[in-house]
């Protein structure tokens, strides 16, 4: 069966949206049709108390949460089905990797004791996260165990345990691999994961999730052998050059995956300002600042209800407040089509950053290609370019396409323009 190799353009589809697994696989044709190239499903295994779908209590039996009365969660078949329909569509299926913690009631604290971490007293440690911009806020996952993959006494089955769960994923069709809180795992077992899976079926892609670790915790994955990471672009507001700075330090490590938000982040169409053309401009920069990217369902229409791990339901699928589909298809395919967007490329910023309207220029790493950026920052108000107000390399540029309209047009470039709140326009 033919798969696509391109850049990964993700749809994340969040499992506890549906009634059932055998509801999945009605989302593919819009996926589809929006350009995306890969499906990627939070955790779908049985969870443990808390019902978080990242406190994994059993990797082989189904949530009962997505099951019919009476469904054996045993039996895979529901999602062998979806993975089928997704490459029947052109489309990889990505599924969520978690193998730092398992839920703190998970089958294999029973079965496999020595495979996890315990403090002086004997009990189970808990796994945290520690902000980077404040040491003292500590984040604490009580309903989670933290395993012991460094330095277990039983390291080499709890290895092989771990290779064993992607051989089986991968038979069944699974290509990528979202590795959750990949920076807490020893870079010597993903080496060794990602070697022994690359080796049974060469196509198979690792992302490693990354939300929330320093600089230095990226750069000790350098090595690894991931295909991709998440970067931070997200949190940009085109205001301090730390954005750049770092795309430019970690893209030799590996290339990244953008993303407007994420299952882990709020909504932005509940942030201010909330608008339309805020999320058309903040997709449109993800799709163009890395080789990668990522939007979870319901952004297309302008959902503002958090996605929730542990409570969610079909019930919080906000009503449409726009329509963005036709959009987003244009803009994948307009990432897809130019090749230097399906990089990471070099960055840099031509104009102060206290400019109403920022220039950025993208420089193509491997071909003699690039593009030149224009975004208007003021979420309110137009902004007035005057033919002085240009960078000097505006001048190697003949064409613009305003992308942030329904067009995209390729037109010829104006000195004098008007860019409406949040705009963004490419010049190629």
């Amino acid at each position: 069966m033919k798969q696509r190799q391109e850049v990964p353009i993700i749809f994340n589809m969040f499992p506890r949206y549906f009634k059932s697994i055998d509801d999945w696989p009605g989302i593919v044709p819009h996926v589809a049709k929006m350009g995306f190239n890969w499906i990627f499903v939070n955790p779908f295994h049985e969870t443990g108390f808390s019902g978080s779908l990242y406190a994994i209590k059993n990797y082989y039996q189904l949530n009962p949460l997505f099951l019919k009365k009476g469904q054996d969660t045993s039996d895979f078949r529901p999602l062998k089905k979806m993975i089928a329909t997704c490459n029947d569509a052109s489309i990889n299926f990505m599924m969520d990797l978690v193998i730092n913690h398992t839920a703190f009631d998970s089958t294999l604290v029973k079965t496999n004791p020595f495979w996890y971490k315990y403090d002086e007293q004997g009990r189970l440690v808990s796994p945290h996260a520690i902000d980077p911009a404040n040491a003292d806020n500590v984040t604490v996952w009580g309903d989670l165990a933290e395993i012991d993959n460094h330095d277990s006494k039983d390291k080499k089955t709890l290895w092989e345990y771990w290779d064993k769960l992607i051989k089986f994923f991968q038979e069944m069709g699974v290509l990528g691999f979202r590795c959750d809180a990949a920076y807490q795992v020893p870079v010597e077992l993903w080496q060794f994961l990602i070697a022994k899976a690359k080796k049974r079926y060469p196509r198979t892609v690792f992302l490693a999730e990354t939300l929330g670790c320093t600089m230095e915790q990226i750069a000790e994955l350098s090595g690894s052998g991931f295909d991709y990471f998440f970067n931070s672009s997200k949190y940009w507001e085109f205001d301090k050059p730390w954005c750049v700075e770092q795309h430019e330090a970690n893209k030799s490590i590996a290339p990244s995956i953008s993303f407007p938000e994420s299952h882990d982040t709020t909504r932005l169409a509940s942030e201010k300002p909330g608008t339309l053309e805020n999320q058309k401009m903040r997709y449109a920069f993800a799709a163009l600042f890395s080789a990668g990217l990522l939007m979870p369902t319901g952004y297309e229409y302008g959902a503002k209800t958090r996605i929730d791990v542990v409570n969610g339901t079909p019930k919080d699928v906000d009503k449409p407040v726009w329509d963005l589909s036709a959009w987003i298809k244009t803009m994948n395919e307009f990432k897809k089509t130019n090749p230097v967007l399906c990089e990471e490329g070099t960055w840099k910023v031509l104009t102060p950053y206290e400019e109403k309207i920022l220039f950025l220029l993208k420089k193509s790493d491997s071909l003699s290609d690039s593009i030149l950026l224009c975004v208007n920052k003021d979420a309110e108000t137009d902004s007035i370019l005057s033919a002085d107000s240009y960078p000097a390399e505006y001048a190697a540029y003949k064409s613009m396409v305003r992308i942030c309209r329904d067009s995209f047009k390729k037109e010829a470039k104006r000195d004098d323009l008007v860019l409406h709140p949040n705009e963004l326009i490419v010049f190629v």
